[in-house]
C-alpha cells in the first residue's frame, strides 16, 4: 500500500465530482477514479461498503473507500463499534485468501513428519533470511506435512540456488542443508523445474514477499511467523 500512498495528496485534490449515477453506480465510479488515478494503480471493484453511503474501492488487493459521488478516496479501517471488530482487518484477510486445492502438488518441496495430518505450504527465497529464520521454527513442528514452493525473487543467485535445490537427488535435504546449515547445494541445477510456474502463481495470487505461509483453509501468513502463532491456527482448523 506505501507505493500508493505518495499519490493520495493529489488525487484527494484531482477527484472530481462524479456524474449522477444510473443504473449502475458502482461501474460509473468505479470508471470515474480509475480515470483520474490513470496508470498509477488499477481498480479492480467498487462496492458498497458495510457503512451506508460509502462503497469500498479495491486498488490491487488493497482496500480503500469513497463516497457516492466518488470525490473522495478514503484511507483507513472501518471497525464495528458493538463488536470490536475490525471489517476492513477481515475483508483483506478474505482478499489474501486462496484455494488450497489451487496448489499443485507436482510442485513444491514435499516434506512429511509423524503422520502428516496438518498441512501447511510456504513460498520461499533460498536467500531469504527470514525463510531461514523460519525454517528453523519449522523443525519444531511433528505431524506435519510441509509443500515448500520455491520462488527465486530476490537475485540471479536465489534462481541458481533454487536449480541446484530442485535438481539435487535428496530435495528437502539440499534445502535444509542450506537454509539452516549454511552448506551451499551442489550441482549444475540441470534438470526441469517448475519454478516458472510457481513464479507465475505467485504472481497470480499477489505473493510479493517471502516467507509466505498458506493453510488449508486457504489464510495467508507473511513473514517469519512465530510457531506459537502457527500451532495456533492449526487448532483452529481442528
Amino acid at each position: 500500500m506505501n507505493k500508493f500512498l505518495s499519490t493520495m495528496a493529489f488525487i484527494g485534490a484531482a477527484l472530481l465530482c462524479v456524474k449522477p449515477a444510473h443504473a449502475q453506480p458502482e461501474q460509473q465510479i468505479k470508471t470515474e477514479i480509475q480515470k483520474k488515478l490513470g496508470s498509477n494503480a488499477k481498480v479492480k471493484s467498487v462496492s458498497p461498503a458495510p457503512v451506508s453511503g460509502l462503497y469500498e474501492v479495491l486498488v490491487g488487493n488493497d482496500i480503500f473507500y469513497t463516497d457516492a459521488s466518488g470525490k473522495y478516496l478514503i484511507q483507513g479501517e472501518i471497525i464495528e463499534l458493538t463488536s470490536g471488530k475490525n471489517i476492513t482487518e477481515q475483508r483483506q484477510a478474505d482478499l489474501n485468501r486462496l484455494k488450497w486445492s489451487d496448489l499443485s502438488p507436482a510442485n513444491p518441496i514435499k516434506n512429511v513428519r509423524g503422520n502428516g495430518s496438518r498441512q501447511l505450504a510456504v513460498f520461499s527465497d533460498p536467500n531469504c533470511g527470514y525463510c531461514k529464520r523460519l525454517e528453523k521454527s519449522l523443525q519444531q513442528l511433528d505431524n506435519v506435512t510441509i509443500y515448500t514452493y520455491l520462488i527465486p525473487i530476490l537475485s540471479p543467485d536465489s534462481a541458481q540456488k533454487s536449480k541446484q535445490i530442485w535438481c539435487s537427488s535428496d530435495q528437502y535435504k539440499a534445502y535444509i542443508d542450506w537454509m539452516i546449515n549454511g552448506i551451499a547445494p551442489s550441482g549444475k541445477g540441470e534438470c526441469s523445474t517448475p519454478l516458472a510456474k510457481n513464479m507465475a502463481f505467485a504472481k497470480t495470487h499477489g505473493i510479493t514477499g517471502t516467507p509466505t505461509l498458506f493453510f488449508t483453509d486457504g489464510s495467508r501468513f507473511p513473514g517469519a511467523v512465530q510457531i506459537t502463532d502457527i500451532e495456533k491456527k492449526f487448532s483452529s482448523l481442528k
